[in-house]
């Protein structure tokens, strides 16, 4: 294994249990209800999980972004990451529902087709009052909207704020969240979720393809959008969005200091406030147990990241996309626990092999030449 590579295995080992933890918590309500109904009431796995994840992208986001520098890189690299598995889970569900084995969102088919793929394949569907094709996926919509201010705040030079940005947001969550309990971007808004949808692709397009100040003011606008999504459209409130993209910035905080751009007091500061204003933001002792272990067992893995892991550990985390983003599939198509279970890890090593892997490098192969020193001069954030 190499350096880089064996540097970053504790985030792969975060990774796989943090996607069985989702995967068990709904397994465990498909399957056996009432038995899960009482371990949910003491904590929330499904919530435990998501976090988790939500912190490793915090930490693995904007360091991906500076290594190289460049942002078309950077929103190449993340498309084929992610849409080749998207496509293919959300493609799948939909022949299944066709054939009367999946399950879809009663409301998709109150919504224009067209409208569901846009709002999907953006990943936004979550933020712009759009059903989800498989239901997990509305993780990616708080994903998609930190990459937009990650790299609003990379173009704009303000990278290393971090830490005052997670303790801002997690400060104005409260307030926020009293003010506007639900998600004002609402209804049948066939029109705005188009024209929001398209205006994120717009500002990404802007960013890969121009230059100097237009791609500076076309990242910035971007990341307002992204703020402006998560503060108007979060579906569980907008107290408990704006803590998931605070939570995503405390990562960051903790990968700052440990790069040397701000002190630990300051990192550890943004965490306890992120922390403190999101125990509150849901009226369940499951969600307060379940967001403070997901930041111990972020924790805990930090401090030993130097540490050699298990390669199972480690390649149940470089497999985690598949897991969490097949599971809700697998689980209608084979109603049993124990098939569940013995058929979910080798479909996830199979689509990681034939979809993940050379998707990524494909992504690679065509990532964009190194930026000119005209555009460097407008990249500014660093590490």
């Amino acid at each position: 294994m190499s350096p880089a590579l064996a540097r970053l295995a504790w985030l792969d080992a975060l990774r796989g249990p943090a996607a069985l933890a989702v995967t068990v918590h709904h397994a465990g309500w498909t399957f056996v209800p009432a038995v899960w109904a009482e371990v949910d009431g003491l904590i929330d796995f499904g919530t435990w999980g998501v976090f988790v994840f939500f912190l490793v992208s915090g930490y693995i986001i904007p360091a991906s972004l500076e290594r190289r520098g460049d942002l078309r890189a950077f929103w190449t690299g993340r498309a084929f990451r992610l849409l080749p598995l998207l496509l293919a889970a959300c493609g799948s569900a939909l022949v299944l529902a066709l054939a009367g084995v999946f399950p879809l969102e009663p409301t998709l088919g109150e919504r224009p087709l067209p409208l569901v793929v846009l709002g999907n394949l953006t990943m936004l569907q979550e933020l712009v009052n759009l059903p989800a094709v498989v239901s997990v996926t509305w993780t990616l919509s708080y994903e998609m909207a930190f990459y937009l201010l990650s790299v609003a705040l990379f173009a704009t030079g303000q990278a290393h704020r971090s830490a005052g940005i997670a303790g801002a947001l997690a400060l104005s969550a409260v307030p926020l969240g009293l003010l506007l309990p639900g998600a004002t971007i609402g209804g049948r808004a066939d029109l705005a979720a188009v024209l929001l949808c398209l205006a994120v692709v717009a500002a990404i397009a802007v960013t890969v393809l121009g230059h100097g100040r237009t791609r500076t003011a076309a990242a910035a606008a971007g990341g307002l959008l992204g703020l402006a999504l998560v503060v108007l459209g979060s579906r569980a409130g907008t107290w408990q969005g704006v803590i998931i993209l605070a939570t995503m910035f405390a990562g960051t905080a903790v990968y700052r200091a440990e790069q040397g751009t701000i002190s630990w007091r300051a990192a550890a500061l943004a965490v306890a406030v992120v922390l403190g204003c999101g125990i509150p933001a849901k009226d369940e002792p499951a969600w307060a147990a379940a967001i403070v272990l997901a930041y111990g067992f972020f924790a805990l893995a930090f401090a030993l990241r130097r540490r050699a892991y298990p390669r199972w550990l480690t390649r149940l985390g470089v497999i985690s996309f598949s897991l969490y983003l097949l599971h809700p599939i697998l689980l209608h198509v084979l109603p049993h626990v124990a098939l569940f279970f013995l058929a979910l890890i080798p479909l996830s090593l199979l689509t990681y092999h034939l979809i993940e892997a050379p998707a990524q490098r494909l992504g690679k192969r065509l990532l964009p030449a190194p930026p000119s020193a005209d555009d460097r001069g407008h990249l500014t954030g660093r590490a």
